[in-house]
């Protein structure tokens, strides 16, 4: 059962200053939950690393209450906050000398004193965070040979390591190519799952965030910061008002978003399932608005359900016109004259 291990109340942040202060935003009012991924979202420049390091301890926070399993952040000292609070930054860590299993055992050092010195329970902790990031085979690896992913699995497993209720992470996709962007976020969502860790984080993957988040944060400057499930933000208009004007509109149809194209006319499509959403993909493309709910005497039809029939078009005259690929129907919508 999730419980609520950060509870924030009227917070403000910024920077303060000799004869003026900066505020980012203001008026914050959120819990973030143990067992969920939390993803924060915003422009460059927003204040998204201010708010994580706020919430990170690194900086003061300009007002208000952030309390951490139950007591405020300021009631910590450092040593107890290396036990509750793990952080994984953007900067790509340049060590040499040293192999996984030693970077990870890193995360150890608030409970092994002055020395670092490992004794049996430190190393099966150790163990069982390479294990929980799945990089049992990088274990004696050095460091400075890995890839952009793995050094960040090997940053997130030593943050495990740490054994902190909440682990913080500054956009930990930001040099991963496409396919180690999925894998890392869905590795953070089973993480949360499995260890039942509040894991928050930066980034700026939309699309994945809004597919594999629990929660999201919306921050802006005219509304602050936005709280909610993918599908409430969707339901309310969040989403839709998040880029009002900035070329890019909430698709309902999809629960993602798509380019703001310039619709020069609308046709009725007909069908379900994955033919129908590229036909749909395709004719948006080129400039036309192509949807179930259309009233139009030209319509596409598709189904899944009946591969043999493939495409078919119902023109204004003539009889209907059977089609296999989307290349042709494009063809022919193309050389047209009936839209």
């Amino acid at each position: 059962m999730k419980q609520n291990t950060i509870h924030i109340v009227d917070l403000s942040i910024g920077y303060p200053g000799k004869n003026d202060t900066k505020v980012v935003a203001e008026h914050i009012h959120a819990d973030i939950n143990s067992g969920e991924l939390t993803c924060l979202l915003g422009a460059n420049g927003i204040g998204k690393s201010t708010l994580l390091r706020t919430l990170s301890a690194f900086q003061p926070k300009l007002g208000g209450h952030i309390y951490i399993e139950g007591k405020e952040i300021e009631q910590y000292n450092d040593k107890e906050l290396s036990t509750v609070i793990g952080v994984v930054l953007t900067e790509k860590c340049d060590v040499r000398n040293m192999t996984v299993t030693e970077l990870v055992g890193l995360g150890r050092t608030p409970y092994t004193g002055f020395w670092g010195t490992l004794d049996g329970k430190d190393k099966q902790i150790v163990e069982r965070s390479i294990s929980l990031v799945r990089i049992e085979n990088l274990a004696q690896r050095m460091v400075h040979t890995l890839s952009d992913g793995e050094r960040q699995k090997a940053m997130i497993a030593k943050a495990l390591a740490q054994e902190t209720p909440v682990i913080f992470l500054d956009e930990p996709t930001a040099f991963l190519d496409f396919p180690s962007k999925v894998e890392m976020m869905q590795l953070l969502h089973q993480l949360s799952r499995q260890t039942g860790k509040t894991i928050f984080l930066s980034t700026h993957d939309l699309e994945l965030a809004l597919q594999i988040a629990d929660k999201i944060w919306l921050m802006d400057r005219a509304n602050g910061v936005i709280i909610g499930t993918p599908e409430d933000l969707s339901l309310n208009n969040s989403l839709s008002k998040f880029f009002a004007g900035k070329g890019i509109v909430f698709d309902f149809e999809t629960g993602l978003f798509r380019v703001n194209n310039e619709f020069k006319t609308r046709i009725r499509l007909v069908g379900n399932g994955r033919k129908y959403a590229m036909v749909r993909k395709a004719l948006q493309r080129i400039g036309i608005f192509a949807d179930r709910d259309v009233c139009s005497d030209f319509y596409i039809e598709t189904d899944d359900s009946k591969e043999e029939d493939g495409i078919v078009i119902h023109p204004l005259q003539g009889n209907s016109i059977k089609i296999e690929t989307i290349e042709e129907l494009m063809d022919f919508i193309g050389s047209s004259r009936q839209l």
